[in-house]
């Protein structure tokens, strides 16, 4: 039982039309195969995280009201308890304790994910040269990505038990190789 990646990249292309929202969830993706081996269990768990970035915010594009709850219910009912229950405990309105590494690597990854390509877009080298302290500095100005929880940004860190700027390199290096396809590169 279960789904597999191409499964969740379909179910994902059917439910999310916009390319920000597309880009986001490859991005989370990307970070989340690299916090697999930081966090998880390495290789043994690197696909399942990947699906729960690819499907986090799969519903959002077409019921925004009810995210996440039509994603959570749909990976229920397709045999994925854990992934349902890291997107629930991501979603901190709801107040379900990220309990499990993949529940805590979730709440970590998703806001600073969309924090760091966001300070991407603004430079005109985009990852290129990014450094943690950049980050770090950005996350201070509030009218920044302004839209971005730093309180779930700094509970989602704790919950990792890692020192934030560890954790943003991780970031930088997941989302590094893929900066063209996420357009977050140098600007021509």
């Amino acid at each position: 039982m279960g789904i597999s990646y191409d499964e969740a990249r379909r179910l994902l292309g059917e439910w999310t039309s916009s390319p920000s929202l597309l880009a986001h969830a490859r991005a989370v993706e990307v970070v989340l195969r690299k916090a697999a081996h930081r966090y998880g269990g390495g290789e043994a768990v690197e696909e399942r995280w990947a699906i729960t970035g690819l499907l986090h915010d799969a519903d959002y594009d077409r019921w925004p009201e009810e995210h996440p709850r039509r994603i959570v219910s749909w990976l229920e009912d397709h045999g994925e308890p854990e992934i349902a229950h890291a997107i629930s405990a991501h979603f901190t309105r709801w107040g379900v304790p990220a309990e499990s590494p993949l529940d805590r690597a979730l709440l970590a990854c998703d806001e600073l994910t969309g924090f760091v390509v966001a300070c991407c877009l603004v430079r005109p080298d985009g990852i290129t040269s990014l450094a943690p302290s950049s980050v770090k500095k950005k996350l201070r100005d509030r009218a920044f990505a302004a839209k971005v929880d730093r309180d779930e940004v700094r509970l989602g860190v704790e919950g990792l038990g890692v020192p934030i700027e560890e954790h943003i390199q991780l970031i930088i290096d997941a989302l590094a190789p893929h900066a063209e396809e996420l357009g977050i590169g140098p600007k021509a």
